[in-house]
């Protein structure tokens, strides 16, 4: 096993023991979502918003997980850009607003550093609006500013190292852990909530793989379900 894989599995592992109790809180809110027919949002700027993308519209995912994507805070549109917005102030409410999410619904908030102010103001905003907010951050930040966790009604520390990258490499580290944690700790939640759901009597709304026997079908009759409710689908 290479330096940089026991890195990522260590990080996964060390998530999975001490956060277990937060990490089951959030699963049975994603239940209680689910069971509600609300919408699970995600939320986060740079390469913070990709654990949203990989949870959304595929083989094996929730259907009614809405990802909020603005493109001014990707890195597509704009890597250099996207990095000074998302330290600027008023930008969030507008997001929240383009999206309507209710209090049936629930968002997931994404920052590594748990520092830049639209993660921050997203997280205020749905405290606002009574929507149930989870926020992922590392708490190697709060020294540093991070203060994400104290703004959400559930925090969850992905146990990434100050700087996010791991491997030494001269003046610099390379190899970062963010991605990684922050999507085993979304997916951990969405399966987990999804089986509580099903132990309550309700059949979670997860999409098959269009590329097996009855799958484009399956998927259909989901897309209908949340066509125009989910804002990208």
């Amino acid at each position: 096993m290479s330096e940089y894989l026991r890195k990522i599995v260590a990080c996964l592992v060390q998530i999975e023991n001490e956060e277990r109790e937060r990490l089951d809180a959030v699963s049975r809110l994603v239940a209680d979502t689910i069971k509600s027919d609300g919408l699970i949002f995600t939320f986060g700027c740079g390469h913070s918003h990709l654990p949203g993308l990989d949870a959304f519209y595929r083989a094996g995912g929730l259907a009614n997980v809405s990802p909020m994507l603005d493109t001014d805070l990707m890195l597509h549109n704009g890597a250099a850009k996207s990095s000074r917005m998302e330290k600027m102030s008023g930008i969030a409410s507008e997001i929240f607003r383009r999206y309507t999410p209710s209090e049936k619904d629930m968002i997931f908030i994404f920052s590594a550093s748990g520092k830049n102010q639209v993660p921050i103001e997203m997280a205020q905003t749905a405290r606002a609006a009574g929507v149930k907010s989870v926020g992922v951050s590392a708490w190697s930040y709060i020294e540093k500013g991070g203060k994400l966790h104290k703004n959400v009604d559930i925090a969850i520390d992905c146990k990434v190292p100050y700087g996010d990258a791991c491997m030494e490499m001269g003046k610099a580290k390379m190899g970062g852990l963010s991605t990684y944690a922050a999507c085993f700790i979304l997916n951990t939640c969405l399966i987990n909530g999804a089986k509580i759901a099903l132990q309550d009597g309700v059949q979670p709304p997860v999409y098959l793989s269009g590329n097996i026997e009855g799958g484009r079908e399956h998927n259909i009759t989901l897309e209908n379900l949340y066509m125009g409710r989910v804002k990208h689908l």
